[in-house]
């Protein structure tokens, strides 16, 4: 007899043996989602199974904190994903104390990607999340140095006014 898989194991939504991994921890997760255009970045609390975000974080609000609207296109780019990142970090300070993890959900792992540049925003804000530096993008992709328009000083503005 043949058993039908869950509707969002059978739609790529959920992978349940993770989720059970993050349940188990009962600590905050960061839940970090990429979309053709954006970077989201939700810190997420479990309490009986019923997931609620406590904040969230879009590349979108760079524009609101002096990104480059000429720029705009770059918002899913590794500097952009390094400040959103960041911003969440500080953010995370304000609100929670404590330890969180990192989750992916079923995207790639790719090391030294969009995904490690926001976790070392994290962590370079100061939350404590437990990390490998060996995954993190060069400080040279981090800056921007490898795009078209150089982005340094944006960045440094940017991380100055959230200080």
């Amino acid at each position: 007899m043949l058993k039908t898989p869950k509707k969002r194991k059978r739609e790529k939504k959920t992978s349940y043996k993770k989720r059970l991994g993050f349940l188990k921890s009962g600590l905050s997760r960061i839940v970090v989602r990429r979309t053709n255009l954006y970077i989201n970045v939700q810190l997420v609390s479990s309490h009986e199974a019923q997931d609620k975000v406590i904040i969230s974080v879009s590349s979108r609000d760079l524009l609101k904190l002096g990104w480059a609207k000429e720029n705009a296109g770059a918002l899913k780019s590794i500097p952009a994903s390094y400040l959103t990142g960041y911003v969440m970090g500080k953010k995370i300070l304000e609100k929670e104390k404590g330890k969180v993890i990192l989750d992916i959900g079923l995207q790639r792992n790719i090391s030294k990607g969009r995904i490690y540049a926001v976790l070392k925003g994290i962590v370079d804000a100061g939350v404590d999340i437990a990390h490998d530096k060996k995954v993190f993008p060069s400080e040279e992709r981090i800056q921007g140095k490898h795009l078209k328009t150089n982005m340094q000083k944006e960045i440094m503005e940017i991380k100055k006014k959230l200080k």
